[in-house]
């Protein structure tokens, strides 16, 4: 295994990261040094369509209006499901869920507080280290249980869909947590396109496996490349999208480029970055940190405040860039979108 980071102090704020390869502890490093000063990225002015930004959001003004969000589907919004014993959600019906009024997480904090392996075991390596990681030419492999496989250029793909802005609270499984406005298109919509089989019922993202852009996977801290998974109801959610920028600017290496997952209800490590492969399946695929360590990170990995980490709790986070801490909500304050999903579910048990 490779030298692991030392410890952070005592003192930190942010609860020190606890990681395992099998059942061996990992240790995570301190709080990010430096800025993102240095780093690239211009506007994701990209083909497909004009991006629906918030003027409000992006820096120095460079972002175009966003125009009005779909509309979840009729009967998205379902009564929680059996999160725990006195689980509630704060949302109320007259919020917006595809962009939180919350206050944005910095650019420079997001872009240099990441959790990303294969790029560094500390939260400032994956931005150190992003530079190695050639964003073009990219393909996507579309394939498993749908009628239209395909290896599609993410060139092509993003003049397929038109791209919008998402403002969605991220919540690390770590007990950290950001607000960060997305940009990208939703997961269902290539999912359509694709043509699912009778027999889907997952969808496995897989990440790109080469040590040279990806020096991490040169460690044995997890089995390379890094595999995540949802099930196809959660894949199809309005919610779930695929990002590839942020702030109106184009992913950086350390965030995920040049494309990724995000599902706002579920813990970060769900959100597959660097994508190469999405693979409809008829059976659950077994996942990256599911394989390491079942006993703490499962399939599903829905926020939970009332089921606790086995060596943390879960019940409050702290946003990076504050100091205080506030209370964790159930799937992360998106219950009313996506608890009917969980339906009859004990989400103690699938965790």
């Amino acid at each position: 295994m490779s030298k692991l980071p030392k410890e952070p102090p005592a003192g930190e704020i942010t609860p020190p990261a606890l990681y395992l390869r099998r059942r061996e502890l990992l240790k995570n490093a301190a709080l990010f040094a430096g800025t993102a000063s240095a780093m690239g990225g211009g506007l994701v002015w990209l083909t497909g369509g004009a991006a629906r930004l918030s003027a409000a959001g992006a820096p120095g003004g460079e972002a175009a209006p966003l125009g009005g969000a779909a509309a979840l589907p009729s009967g998205a919004a379902a009564p929680p499901g059996p999160l725990a014993a006195g689980a509630s959600s704060s949302a109320t019906s007259s919020r917006d869920p595809f962009v939180t009024d919350e206050a944005r997480t910095s650019y420079e904090d997001i872009v240099s507080y990441n959790n990303f392996y294969e790029l560094g075991l500390s939260k400032s390596e994956p931005a150190q280290n992003a530079g190695r990681l050639r964003l073009r030419p990219w393909a996507i492999a579309c394939e498993g249980e749908v009628k239209k496989p395909e290896v599609i250029d993410l060139d092509t793909l993003l003049r397929w869909f038109p791209l919008e802005e998402r403002v969605y609270r991220m919540r690390c499984v770590e007990a950290w947590s950001m607000v960060i406005p997305w940009l990208g298109f939703p997961l269902g919509a290539l999912l359509r396109r694709l043509e699912p089989t009778s027999r889907a019922r997952y969808v496995q993202f897989t990440t790109l496996l080469d040590r040279e852009q990806l020096p991490g996977q040169r460690s044995d801290v997890l089995e390379w490349p890094y595999v995540e998974g949802l099930r196809l109801d959660e894949a199809m959610h309005p919610l779930t999208m695929l990002a590839v920028g942020l702030y109106g600017k184009s992913l950086l290496g350390q965030n995920g480029a040049p494309i990724r997952l995000v599902v706002p209800w579920k813990y970060g490590f769900k959100g597959c970055k660097s994508i190469v492969s999405i693979k409809l399946t008829e059976r659950q695929p077994g996942t990256s940190w599911s394989r390491a360590a079942p006993d703490e990170y499962g399939f599903y990995a829905n926020v939970n405040p009332a089921v606790d980490h086995p060596r943390w709790s879960q019940a409050t986070e702290r946003r990076i860039g504050e100091l205080r801490r506030r209370p964790t909500l159930p799937f992360n304050g998106y219950a009313e979108e996506v608890a009917g999903l969980y339906s009859g579910m004990d989400l103690r048990e699938s965790f």
